[in-house]
């Protein structure tokens, strides 16, 4: 498992997009979404209000906030449904560590709530499959959650592969172990790590029934707000 995952991160530190800043126009970018800054992404549909946190089909719906691969920390804005960049320290965020090893994101109209133990914002998903865009909306198939714990709170992540993916074969979180393995291992460790030694906690895996129950509970969680406004 350490040849893996030592394996694993040195592929993607070789393999990562160069950095924001070396991007002389825009790329990466999903085509409605325009720079009014170099700090914010402007979106015609508000990203977190106007696309549903499921599709037609059933299929969970992800914002992409950040492409796999890459570093800088870009967030959905709760107020304005636009994308910026997050800031820490007055400067824009970038992790120090390794690229994501997914297009990770939010699902849109759901909300885990301090007051039950969350963090305030969207549930958070990683999507496996090729490099996406920022700010793209696409639908993937849930597959199960990896269980955070960030300073206390709780902030799970959703696990879904995206349909252009070979992974898409895997039914469930078990599936993907035993056709693709390493891929749950390589995800916990770089969650559990990404931020500094110590600082996430990882309470292992849920299968595909509790990832629904959490997707649900987020869902009605936002809904219920969105009323008392």
């Amino acid at each position: 498992m350490k040849i893996l995952t030592i394996s694993f991160l040195i592929l993607f530190f070789y393999s990562a997009p160069l950095a924001a800043d070396l991007c002389k126009t825009p790329c990466g970018i999903a085509s409605e979404l325009k720079y009014n800054d170099p700090y914010t992404l402007l979106s015609p549909k508000n990203l977190l209000k106007d696309y549903p946190s499921k599709d037609s089909f059933g299929n969970v719906q992800a914002v992409i906030e950040v492409p796999a691969g890459r570093t800088e920390k870009w967030e959905v804005d709760k107020e304005d449904g636009n994308l910026k960049w997050n800031f820490k320290k007055g400067k824009p965020r970038v992790l120090k560590y390794i690229g994501y090893p997914g297009n990770y994101g939010m699902v849109p109209r759901t909300l885990l709530p301090k007051e039950l133990g969350g963090d305030g914002d969207p549930l958070d998903i990683i999507l496996l499959g090729p490099p996406l865009n920022r700010g793209d909306v696409v639908s993937a198939k849930l597959m199960g959650v990896l269980k955070l714990l960030d300073n206390r709170e709780q902030d799970d992540k959703l696990i879904a592969v995206q349909f252009n993916s070979p992974l898409k074969k895997s039914n469930s979180l078990k599936e993907l172990d035993e056709q693709f393995p390493g891929i749950k291992e390589i995800l916990e460790q770089w969650f559990a790590n990404y931020k500094g030694n110590g600082k996430m906690k990882s309470n292992g895996f849920g299968n595909l029934e509790e990832a629904e129950k959490i997707l649900k509970e987020a869902s009605e969680q936002f809904e219920k707000a969105e009323s008392k406004k």
